[in-house]
C-alpha cells in the first residue's frame, strides 16, 4: 500500500514537471543581418513657400479710376488689361501735342527757307551778315522747338498708354484694393498685387554646422552653395500627408550668416503647375546631408535604449547575445541609419528582444531584410 502511494506521488510530480522540462532550452528570437546599400542621408528643415516673383500694381498717371477689368483672385496673363483711368484728359492732351507739332513744323520750315535765302543773298552783298546770323538763330530756335514738341507728343502718348494699367507679369492676382470712381495718385495708390506661383520658391534656414557640411559637399561636386550646389535635389512635403511630396532643386543661398540668429537662408525652387503650393504656406524640406556612401541600416525595433546609449543585441555562431553600442542616424527607406558601431556583417536580434538578455543564449530564426522596409 505504501509503495503504491509513493508511486502515485512520484507519478504526479513527473506529470507536473514534464512541461517545465520541455520548455527549458534557448528562447527563440528572430534575427537578421543589417541592410547594406548606397544611401544619401537626408536632413529635414521647416520652411515657408514664397512667390518666385511678386509685384505691387500702381498707376503711373493720376486720375479717377474708370473701370476694373479682372476678377479678384484670378490668373492673369502678362500685359492683360487690369484697370482703366478716365482717358478724356489724356486724349485732349494728346491732341494738343499733335497740334503743337504742326505749329512747330511750320515755324521750322519757314525759318529754314529764310536762312537759305539769306545765305544766297549774302554772296551778292545784298544783305548784311547780321541778317544771316539772325535768321540762323531763328532756324536753330525753331529746330529746338520742334524737338520739344515731338518730346511733348511722346509724353502725351505715354500718359494715354499709362491710363490703361496692364499686368507687368503673369500670375495670380489679388483683389482690387480700390473701387471705380476713386482718385488714383501716380506712383502712390496701391491698386492690387500679383504673385507668380509656377515655379514657386521654398525658403528655410540652416545653422553654421549644416552650412559647413553643405558647403563642403558642394565643393566636392565642383560648385558652391550660394549658387545652389549644382542644383542639389530636395523634396518638400506639407502637413497634409495626402498631398505627395514635390521634388525641387536648391538654387540659391545667402552670401553671409546672420549674426543675430547664426543662420543662413537657403532657397529651393519647385514646379507648381497645379498651384498646390501657395506663398506663405509652411512645409518640410528634406535635403541630402551627405555624399553617396555604403550605409548600414537596421529596423528601429532592433534598437535598445540604455540610459544615454543605444544598443543592438548581436549574436555569435553559438547564439550568445552580445550587446553592441551604436550611433543611430536618420531614417531612410523605412530603416534607421547606423553611423557607427556596425559594419553590416553582424547578426542582430530584430524581434524578441525581451528574451535576448546580454550574456544569455538564444535560438535565432535568421531572416533576410528587404532593401526597403514595408510600411
Amino acid at each position: 500500500m505504501r509503495l503504491s502511494l509513493r508511486s502515485a506521488v512520484l507519478l504526479f510530480w513527473a506529470l507536473c514537471a514534464g512541461p517545465t522540462f520541455a520548455q527549458q532550452g534557448p528562447p527563440p528570437v528572430t534575427a537578421a543581418k543589417p541592410v547594406v546599400k548606397t544611401i544619401v542621408e537626408d536632413d529635414e528643415f521647416v520652411g515657408r513657400f514664397a512667390a518666385s516673383a511678386e509685384v505691387d500694381v500702381r498707376a503711373r498717371v493720376s486720375g479717377f479710376l474708370d473701370e476694373i477689368h479682372f476678377t479678384d483672385g484670378s490668373l492673369v496673363a502678362k500685359d492683360q488689361l487690369l484697370f482703366t483711368i478716365d482717358q478724356r484728359q489724356f486724349r485732349t492732351a494728346l491732341r494738343q501735342a499733335r497740334a503743337q507739332i504742326d505749329v512747330a513744323e511750320a515755324t521750322f520750315t519757314f525759318a529754314e527757307e529764310q536762312l537759305q535765302r539769306a545765305e544766297a543773298l549774302i554772296g551778292n552783298g545784298t544783305i548784311p551778315q547780321s541778317v544771316v546770323d539772325e535768321r540762323r538763330e531763328a532756324f536753330l530756335s525753331s529746330q529746338g522747338a520742334l524737338e520739344q514738341a515731338r518730346a511733348a507728343l511722346e509724353l502725351a502718348e505715354l500718359d494715354l498708354e499709362y491710363s490703361e494699367i496692364r499686368a507687368p507679369m503673369a500670375g495670380r492676382i489679388d483683389q482690387a484694393l480700390i473701387d471705380a470712381g476713386n482718385l488714383v495718385n501716380a506712383n502712390e495708390t496701391l491698386l492690387t498685387s500679383i504673385v507668380a506661383t509656377d515655379p514657386i520658391h521654398f525658403l528655410f534656414d540652416i545653422d553654421e554646422r549644416y552650412f559647413l557640411a553643405y558647403a563642403r559637399d558642394a565643393r566636392a561636386r565642383g560648385s558652391v552653395l550660394q549658387e545652389g550646389a549644382s542644383g542639389l535635389n530636395v523634396r518638400v512635403s506639407l502637413s497634409d500627408a495626402r498631398i505627395p511630396p514635390q521634388e525641387g532643386q536648391l538654387d540659391f543661398s545667402e552670401n553671409r550668416i546672420d549674426e543675430a540668429t547664426g543662420t543662413m537662408r537657403v532657397r529651393a525652387v519647385l514646379p507648381n503647375p497645379d498651384e498646390v503650393f501657395t506663398p506663405g504656406l509652411f512645409g518640410r524640406v528634406n535635403v541630402p546631408g551627405s555624399l553617396p556612401y555604403d550605409g548600414v541600416l537596421i529596423p528601429d525595433a532592433a534598437i535598445v535604449s540604455d540610459q544615454n546609449r543605444r544598443l543592438v543585441m548581436s549574436l555569435d555562431a553559438e547564439g550568445n547575445v552580445i550587446p553592441l553600442p551604436i550611433r543611430p542616424g536618420p531614417r531612410i527607406d523605412g530603416y534607421r541609419v547606423v553611423r557607427d558601431g556596425l559594419d553590416g556583417s553582424e547578426t542582430i536580434v530584430i524581434e524578441g528582444l525581451m528574451r535576448a538578455r546580454p550574456g544569455s543564449v538564444v535560438s535565432p530564426d535568421v531572416v533576410e531584410l528587404p532593401l526597403v522596409a514595408e510600411n
